[in-house]
């Protein structure tokens, strides 16, 4: 395991602003929309969401769900969504922000929950949202679909959204954005191997061959027929290495004296990965 992974401490300045913003904010909103990566359901949720949230109503959006195996989604779509008769039960729903998929349904929830609440009411209340989420798990792309607008800066590192802000949503409804939120550590360095895989912590501080390699250990591991499938391999072999070396041959990721070019080849299991041109993959499985 790569010791950077094991050493990485997530609790800078504005992580905590962010915290305490939640905290604070909390008490303002009817119900929270969490936003988690569907590829990654476990290490993508925050424990300090769990904490801070309690029993507030909230809404999990498996978001780049057009990522993940689809049979795996639904599994974890089950699993996390928990009922309650008083209403502060859990509801899981897939998304895919970037195509607009899913908003429909989430919208519609959202709108049952706010004539639910206005029920016997005189002077209806317009249902208040709070949206959360780790960097980079597709919750400005998700606002965005959800006002219609462009209201949130989006782009493809993680911690491009700053400060907090009230949205106006279609029928009344009002979202608060909060800039996405880490933990003070990895209690598990798996949880920032897979956060790393994904994208939500910065490339320019790990060491990018080691994750490459990481990477093709664990999708040799789960998704061997995929990985064959895209990089040609002739047999999936035993080590991560090996199949490492022989994806940069396959690919012509050889510099002058025969050498391999890891860096070349672990960038770009990296991105084919994260562009789901390997194939649809979920590396946490519901139910282990």
């Amino acid at each position: 395991m790569n010791e950077t992974l094991k050493n990485i401490n997530w609790y800078p300045g504005h992580m905590k602003k962010t915290r305490e913003l939640i905290s604070e904010n909390l008490k303002l909103v009817d119900m929270v929309i969490e936003v988690i990566d569907a590829r990654i359901p476990v290490s993508s949720r925050n424990p300090v969401i769990d904490e801070l949230v309690g029993e507030k109503p909230r809404v999990i959006a498996l978001n780049k769900s057009d990522l993940a195996d689809a049979s795996e989604t639904e599994r974890w779509c089950a699993a996390l969504s928990r009922d309650s008769s008083d209403g502060t039960g859990v509801k899981a729903l897939k998304t895919d922000s970037m195509r607009g998929k899913g908003i429909k349904e989430l919208i519609s929830f959202l709108e049952a929950y706010q004539d639910r609440l206005n029920e016997g009411r005189t002077r209806k209340k317009n249902l208040r949202l709070m949206i959360v989420g780790v960097p980079n798990c597709g919750k400005s792309s998700l606002i965005n679909r959800l006002t219609g607008k462009k209201s949130a800066r989006t782009g493809d590192k993680p911690g491009v959204t700053r400060g907090k802000q009230w949205l106006a949503m279609q029928g009344g409804m009002q979202l608060l954005d909060t800039p996405g939120i880490l933990w003070p550590k990895f209690e598990d360095p798996n949880v920032g191997l897979n956060l790393a895989f994904c994208g939500s912590i910065k490339d320019e501080i790990l060491d990018t061959d080691t994750l490459g390699m990481e990477l093709i250990g664990k999708l040799a591991e789960e998704y061997p027929n995929l990985l064959a499938e895209r990089y040609k391999l002739d047999r999936i072999e035993e080590t991560a290495l090996e199949n490492m070396e022989a994806i940069a041959k396959k690919r012509g990721f050889v510099m002058s004296g025969n050498r391999i070019d890891y860096s070349r080849c672990a960038r770009t299991v990296l991105d084919e990965f994260r562009s789901a041109k390997i194939g649809r993959i979920t590396l946490e499985k519901a139910g282990r």
